[in-house]
């Protein structure tokens, strides 16, 4: 089935078809109903470089990696963003494209991109507190969104992100309501908005239950397996360790499990952990019953909602900027109890 075909199928010119399959605003809303059912009836799905040729767009997004983050390849949270992104780029016809560029040259980078026409939007991910591509894409105007959001850049922008200030403050109210006042925060990079919005929920529960921080219960530092063992075990040979663990990734909160477990200690009894993000396609939190305490937000789902978004600038590059926070959900497993009794 070819764009002809469908066309006489249907009786409307190969030009109305193709406009009403890729989104124009000057094909009606009936007719592009029509389209669309036709189309996924008769199987046409539009080649992506005859629709590029007609639109004058590559039909390609671009995923921008620098080089110091180039680990996030083979992180399971980065593979699910991209794995949901691309279901959502395959629906409207397109492709994905990651290209790399050194830290000193993104403006360089992104500029290539887009001066050659190797793609009609890009994806940002990780945005730093002061994340400096944000502005250099906006003065280049051109279409892209930010998987996160970063407290120093005041000029607008797309962004999806989940509520992560909320959700660590819920969690951590969780904690101090079962008896918890020795609470330890294992956190991200904190020069990562995400994590300096999750810290700001933890010291923000504990500010509204009375309770001071303790500088020696909150760590920051690349979110790995090994970061979440080390930083536990250091932690457990305080003369007052903690009775709960904050972690700001399953990943990290495996790390955790383990230095419990090398300590003899068993995990929600002896010490409780909550993790976060434990929605991930290869990464389950157990099966029936959670293994882990965590804060869920489908990251996959994000993937989808921010494709949508950039798609949606793509079509319309002047309309307002649009934003969307998602809420986490805290789902109760085994990793936490109330706190000890070590009197």
């Amino acid at each position: 089935m070819n764009l002809k075909q469908l066309s006489q199928i249907l009786g409307l010119s190969q030009t109305t078809v193709s406009r009403a399959l890729n989104g124009y605003p000057e094909v009606n809303e009936e007719t592009r109903m029509r389209v669309q059912a036709a189309a996924a009836k008769h199987g046409y799905r539009p080649n992506a470089r005859a629709k590029g040729l007609a639109t004058g767009r590559s039909m390609v997004i671009g995923h921008v990696i620098p080089s110091s983050s180039r680990h996030e390849m083979v992180n399971p949270i980065f593979g699910d963003f991209v794995a949901g992104a691309v279901k959502k780029y395959a629906e409207h016809g397109y492709d994905m494209m990651f290209t790399n560029a050194d830290d000193t040259s993104i403006e360089d980078a992104y500029r290539s991109l887009f001066q050659r026409g190797a793609v009609d939007g890009v994806v940002l991910q990780g945005p730093k507190v002061n994340e400096p591509r944000i502005e250099v894409l906006t003065r280049m105007q051109v279409p892209f969104i930010v998987h996160g959001r970063s407290t120093g850049v005041s000029v607008p922008y797309d962004w999806i992100d989940v509520n992560n200030k909320s959700s660590f403050l819920r969690a951590t109210r969780f904690l101090i309501d079962l008896g918890h006042r020795r609470i330890a925060l294992i956190n991200g990079l904190e020069d990562m908005d995400f994590a300096q919005r999750r810290r700001d929920g933890y010291l923000e529960a504990l500010k509204q239950a009375g309770l001071s921080p303790d500088p020696a219960l909150m760590r920051s530092a690349e979110m790995t397996e090994v970061y979440g063992h080390h930083e536990t075990r250091d932690m457990l040979r305080l003369d007052d360790p903690p009775t709960a663990i904050l972690t700001s990734s399953m990943i990290s909160a495996i790390g955790v499990r383990r230095a419990l477990d090398e300590a003899g200690l068993k995990m929600g009894r002896d010490v409780s952990v909550i993790a976060h993000d434990d929605d991930l396609s290869y990464l389950k939190n157990g099966q029936d019953v959670p293994i882990f305490t965590a804060t869920r937000s489908s990251v996959r789902h994000a993937g989808e909602l921010a494709a949508e978004m950039l798609i949606e600038r793509i079509r319309a590059p002047h309309d307002p900027a649009k934003t969307r926070l998602l809420e986490a959900e805290l789902v109760v497993g085994g990793s936490t109890g109330p706190a000890p009794n070590r009197f």
